[in-house]
């Protein structure tokens, strides 16, 4: 038979499959769900934070879904905090993207310096009167 045989099926191959984001799961053991929120432990304070999903996956930082985000309970004689979604923001505001297109625009320009003749450098020589 020939690769190119109609009649035998193709298998898709790794580089033939449509790429996609990858989706961070919940960290809890057979949850398949997605994370939606990011737990943390401060083992100074004795607190649990679970905040936002954080952008980048931690070595000690647990991801959640909704769900067990919702059941979490802190140890005996810890304190949680829950971040609420108003607490944190999800992106950059109208008033962040309008400051860095200020600051490229005022980068991009070419500045002119304007040096005042009387003001100006003064050399390092000097002639000094003869007494």
């Amino acid at each position: 038979m020939s690769r190119t045989d109609p009649t035998v099926p193709t298998v898709p191959t790794r580089s033939s499959r449509p790429s996609r984001p990858s989706v961070r799961r919940c960290a809890k053991m057979g949850c398949s769900e997605p994370a939606v929120s990011t737990l943390t432990y401060i083992y100074a304070d004795s607190t649990v934070v679970l905040g936002p999903l954080a952008t980048f996956a931690e070595p000690h930082n647990y991801d959640l879904c909704h769900v067990h985000g919702e059941k979490l309970t802190p140890p005996r004689g810890w304190e949680l905090i829950k971040l609420a979604a108003e607490e944190y923001s999800t992106g950059p505001t109208h008033d962040d993207l309008l400051a860095i297109a200020e600051a490229v625009r005022s980068v991009a320009s070419p500045q002119k310096e304007v040096i005042h003749p009387s003001l100006g450098r003064r050399g390092h020589l000097r002639a000094l009167p003869s007494d």
